[in-house]
């Protein structure tokens, strides 16, 4: 049978029970007919001969009742079928979908658990691509720091939030043609656009129609059809600052990640790094975006990562008020640490320095579990080990006097090995963690 009718039938639809009442309504208004017919036969009036063949009045009264009803109940599926085709056709967003897949999705997610993702960059949007197709109550919490590139120049010349990361979530969570997809991830490589990306342009757009950076990004994730929000963790223009272990203090996002190759290459830390990273922290000092808090407290999972420990993560965790927030909220607390290091952040780290980064940051471990990448054998591009990054080694400190729970398995992408797969990376969290 085809699985696009047999979607019609799963439970949860809300589809069946209105079905069954219709067709009960049917059998009353059969039923109706059906006395008045016999009050005309009873009356003596003679209907013509053609209805003893129309009614198959030559076969037993059983098998009258069983062609007759079959015949109603097709009938009445394909016009309810064709009828639902007619009247929605124009407002689905996909038309290769069919409406059954569309309702199942929608009613499937609608149940699903309520999920806080912080981060930025392209690891926030590689897991919330896995991640909207267990859930539709998504909030992605998207750092503000990014200064460098299309937002970097767009946050300087009309003083708007840095829109890159949100667009790469939005992206990431829409539910739109691929056509649609695309043009918002388009990049301009010529003239005075040269750089710039469609969705930034449009986001920046869109704020100043409506005045106000989120309404902004909420109207875009309408206009992409958007599964979950999309909000940043503070509202406040900020700088990353950087302080390193040299006394080196760096300005600015972008500046950041210097890659120095300085290290002892033992494997022990970052901290063997002539450059390494001691602390970043934001200027001006900014308070946690009312939403987010709201959504961090309401949550029933919080993942942290993947993505730049330095420059993603750890921007939105040193808002005033978000470590405050992530202790109060009674979800599960999942940290999903990178499958590779990044040269001038992490070199050399290892797990447990990626936590010990994030500890030293806000004072405590806030971590239930942590997601480790248990599969080596994907060698790294030539080009990333060039650039001296490494995989991302899981160490016995990780756990060792820490109330956190190590989860290792396959997440990495066969085709970018530096990458988490976003449908690996969903299911170990949704199948591991959160149904364990």
């Amino acid at each position: 049978m085809n699985p696009r009718v047999v979607r019609w039938f799963t439970p949860g639809l809300h589809v069946k029970r209105w079905l069954v009442l219709l067709m009960v309504g049917m059998v009353l208004i059969s039923l109706g007919i059906g006395y008045a017919l016999a009050n005309v036969y009873r009356s003596g009036v003679r209907l013509p001969a053609i209805f003893y063949y129309l009614t198959l009045q030559f076969l037993p009264r059983y098998v009258r009742g069983g062609l007759f009803g079959a015949l109603g109940l097709s009938i009445i599926l394909y016009a309810l079928y064709k009828l639902t085709q007619s009247v929605l056709g124009p407002f689905l967003p996909g038309r290769d979908r069919a409406l059954s897949e569309i309702i199942y999705n929608y009613r499937f997610l609608q149940k699903g658990p309520r999920v806080v993702a912080l981060g930025g960059g392209t690891g926030l949007s590689t897991l919330l691509r896995g991640l909207k197709k267990y859930t539709g109550n998504l909030t992605a919490i998207v750092t503000v720091a990014d200064d460098g590139g299309s937002s970097g120049r767009l946050r300087k010349e009309y003083r708007i939030l840095p829109p890159g990361d949100f667009r790469q979530c939005i992206t990431a969570l829409a539910d739109v043609e691929p056509l649609m997809t695309t043009l918002f991830q388009h990049r301009f490589k010529e003239g005075s656009l040269n750089g710039h990306s469609f969705g930034n342009l449009f986001i920046m757009a869109m704020a100043e129609i409506t005045g106000d950076f989120e309404h902004a990004i909420r109207e875009s994730g309408r206009v992409l059809a958007v599964r979950g929000q999309i909000v940043p963790s503070t509202l406040r223009d900020v700088t990353l600052i950087a302080e390193m272990a040299d006394g080196e203090t760096r300005v600015g996002e972008s500046s950041i990640p210097h890659a120095n190759g300085n290290g002892d290459g033992d494997g022990h830390g970052a901290l063997a790094t002539v450059t390494a990273i001691k602390r970043v922290f934001l200027q001006p000092e900014s308070t946690i975006n009312p939403e987010a808090e709201e959504a961090i407290l309401n949550a029933e999972m919080i993942t942290v990562g993947p993505g730049s420990l330095y420059t993603s993560i750890l921007p939105n965790l040193v808002v005033d008020g978000m470590a405050e927030a992530l202790k109060a909220s009674p979800a599960i607390k999942v940290f999903i640490c990178n499958v590779a290091t990044q040269p001038g952040e992490t070199d050399f780290f290892r797990v447990s320095d990626h936590l010990k980064a994030i500890e030293n940051h806000l004072g405590t471990n806030i971590f239930d579990f942590v997601v480790v990448n248990s599969n080596n054998n994907f060698p790294l591009p030539t080009s990333a080990q060039t650039a001296g990054i490494k995989r991302v080694v899981y160490d016995p400190a990780t756990v060792n006097q820490r109330s956190i729970h190590a989860v290792l398995v396959d997440v990495v992408n066969p085709r970018i090995s530096t990458h988490h797969d976003p449908d690996k990376l969903a299911r170990a969290i949704m199948k591991k963690i959160w149904r364990s």
